[in-house]
């Protein structure tokens, strides 16, 4: 008897807003705005580094609203709005390997 096929489930996307603090993850895409005032901020975004690929952690939440949060993407660490956050979406990062 074979083994039927394993079918890996794609990773859970979210928005950088819902990425809980100091957890690794990864910028999938950017969510078109539907306003036309947020292409803007599309665009800055992109700027600024939050690409596709990219590496990107929550480091801290404002208090008491959670408002703003700080976002580090690379190596640089960005203060978004979480309607600015809910913009970018990324998925978990794979557990890195132990190197002994």
């Amino acid at each position: 008897m074979s083994k039927p096929p394993v079918v890996s489930s794609p990773a859970q996307e979210m928005g950088v807003h819902e990425l809980p603090l100091r957890v690794d993850a990864q910028v999938v895409r950017l969510e078109l705005p539907s306003s036309p005032e947020d292409q803007e901020l599309l665009l800055r975004l992109l700027e600024i580094g939050f690409l596709p690929g990219e590496p990107v952690r929550v480091i801290a939440r404002g208090f008491p609203a959670a408002d703003p949060i700080a976002v580090r993407v690379g190596h640089t660490t960005f203060a978004l709005r979480s309607h600015e956050a809910a913009l970018i979406r990324v998925s978990l990062a794979a557990p890195a390997e132990k190197r002994i």
